[in-house]
């Protein structure tokens, strides 16, 4: 009898990436949580569009908010992990989203941030605006 032949070797990567996927969804939502607990109603979760994915589509009002949320270590950490490309492909998403849908005619379309750290209260920003990175 033959022993069984192993399959593929698992890359920790692969592991890693796997639990950072799971940590991602669950940091999102905790971050619709806190939204919910601030009066939005939360319209979606990991739109796609060809811009890019929107984390959470949620609404307050004549706003609809275009969510990015970013778990990290420390808050000030997430609270700058938002960069200008980023930024930009969030904004093109969320136009799309609002031109696919004729309900949200007329709404206010703004980029928000929740940033997550272990152990930290959320930190909600809204009408975030890229932060650019010096490379000098």
């Amino acid at each position: 009898m033959k022993p069984p032949v192993p399959g593929p070797p698992s890359s920790s990567r692969s592991l890693r990436g796997g639990r950072s996927r799971r940590e991602g969804r669950g940091a999102e939502w905790i971050a619709a949580l806190w939204l919910m607990a601030k009066g939005y109603q939360i319209l979606g979760f990991r739109l796609r569009s060809r811009a890019g994915e929107i984390d959470i589509l949620a609404r307050r009002g004549q706003v609809l908010a275009v969510v990015e949320v970013k778990r990290r270590t420390t808050l000030e950490a997430a609270l700058a992990a938002l960069g200008p490309d980023q930024h930009r492909r969030l904004l093109s998403a969320g136009q799309a989203v609002l031109h696919g849908r004729p309900a949200l005619k007329g709404f206010d379309l703004r980029i928000d941030l929740v940033a997550l750290a272990p152990g930290r209260v959320p930190v909600h920003r809204r009408g975030v605006v890229p932060t650019e990175v010096d490379l000098r």
